[in-house]
């Protein structure tokens, strides 16, 4: 058998699937987009440390390049400390360094410098670090002409990646957070979704207990509409066929009784003419018929299914009763009933009354002075019982009782139905049949109705 698959399930995977791919991509997209401004934002201390530079630049007398005053940063006076500078007199051929170059130098490309104008590379520095370096170029004025100062500044990327890691290990939990909240709200949203649905199925559920009769369209959303419409309309087709096999089982009933009786008619005529063995087989073939004819208009009576409403149950068993007690076989017995008045069963009232009927008359025709018709109620299901005093029966003959071909008093007249067709009433709402040994010293019977009818 194939695991069950839940839908529930599937959806919110899909979900989890969605909200990891767009939690990663703004993920990845954020963390770009700080990099990239805080390249920007690297290049704008760059260029004020340019500026810095420029303004501090002085050509003596003797045309020798000095800086009147160093940028403030601490870290060019730290070795290797990340940030550097570097003034190369073109012109000249002399250069300045800050401290922290130390012994190196920025191995800047030879590209084409005109002033006024930042060019951006990227270069090796000391100890192989990947520098970022911003340069300009300035014209300064000395008595021996103009010279051409080329003024660069250069910052660590490892800096940058290491507050771009720093943004991106911040970022980490509130994405998580984010994503939490995101499949909390996916769950809401699939267990609204999933409404609808389980309203449909209670609804079906409803049906089969007995409790409504189709499922109803009021407030149902457009996507559930032509469900809850197919349903209904399977309701309506399955109704209409059962009404047509009744009708049908009824028509084939009045077909075959004036055949049957015109056979009576001729077997009395058989006997009469002292063909009695002829006659005693023509007449068990006739009563054959009859038992499977009855069998079978007894199972298309049924409504199968439990009914739409609840029918008294003490009403019904008051009737039957007072019925038997007119009989030749009742009018001597005590028959007493102990249903409680408030009891109701989920059977149709003319389902309910052949059943209790069928096995009130068993009890009848067995008990010596008594029938006690009562009941006990469980968590899920109301039991009627109806016993005698009769003599009972042997547990071996128990089983073959509830057979339709089976009688529980072979000289008594009949087709031996009763038993068998009390117990397709009963399957057919989902209860169960059971003969057991009665209180009162003969055969009970016993019908649990389920008072509760859970969906399969």
């Amino acid at each position: 058998m194939k695991p069950a698959r839940s839908l529930r399930f599937r959806l919110f995977a899909y979900a989890v699937i969605v909200v990891a791919a767009a939690l990663l991509v703004t993920g990845f997209s954020l963390s770009a987009l700080f990099a990239r401004h805080l390249e920007r934002r690297v290049g704008q201390e760059l260029d004020t440390h340019l500026t810095q530079l420029t303004g501090g630049l002085r050509l003596d007398a003797g045309s020798a390049l000095s800086l009147a005053r160093e940028p403030v940063d601490p870290r060019f006076q730290s070795i290797f400390g990340g940030l550097y500078w570097q003034v190369d007199d073109v012109t000249a051929g002399s250069q300045l360094r800050s401290r922290s170059l130390w012994d190196t130098f920025l191995d800047i490309p030879g590209d084409v410098l005109q002033p006024g104008e930042t060019h951006v590379h990227d270069v090796t520095g000391p100890e192989a670090s990947q520098l970022l370096v911003h340069e300009s170029m300035v014209l300064l004025s000395a008595p021996d002409g103009d010279h051409k100062l080329r003024v660069s500044v250069a910052i660590d990327r490892a800096e940058i990646s290491a507050l771009a890691s720093g943004f991106a290990r911040d970022l980490a939990p509130v994405l998580a957070i984010l994503g939490v909240v995101l499949l909390l709200g996916f769950l809401l949203q699939i267990g609204e979704g999933l409404k609808p649905v389980y309203r449909v199925l209670s609804g079906i559920s409803a049906i089969r207990s007995g409790d409504r009769k189709r499922l109803e369209s009021d407030g149902v959303p457009r996507e559930v509409s032509p469900l809850v419409e197919e349903v209904n309309a399977l309701l309506d087709a399955q109704d209409a066929a059962i009404s047509r096999a009744r009708d049908r089982a009824a028509n084939l009933a009045h077909g075959l009784k004036t055949p049957l009786s015109a056979l009576e008619t001729d077997i009395e005529r058989l006997r009469a003419k002292g063909e009695t063995e002829i006659a005693d087989d023509i007449a068990e073939l006739a009563q054959r018929m009859s038992r499977h004819m009855q069998r079978e208009l007894a199972r298309a009576r049924l409504r199968h299914g439990r009914s739409h409403d609840k029918t008294p149950l003490k009403p019904v068993v008051d009737g039957i009763l007072r019925t038997l007690k007119r009989t030749p076989a009742g009018e001597e017995l005590d028959l007493q009933c102990s249903v409680d008045a408030r009891a109701t069963v989920p059977v149709d009232p003319d389902d309910l009354n052949e059943l209790i009927g069928n096995l009130a008359e068993n009890a009848v025709r067995f008990a010596r002075s008594r029938v006690l018709v009562d009941t006990e109620t469980s968590s899920t299901a109301l039991i009627i019982r109806i016993g005698d005093d009769g003599p009972g029966l042997d547990p071996a003959r128990i089983a073959s009782a509830m057979k339709p071909d089976q009688r529980l008093d072979q000289s008594a007249l009949g087709a031996g139905l009763g038993l068998a067709i009390s117990s397709d009433i009963v399957e057919s709402f989902g209860g169960q049949l059971e003969l057991r040994s009665s209180a009162l010293g003969g055969l009970e019977a016993r019908v649990s109705i389920p008072l509760i009818h859970p969906p399969s």
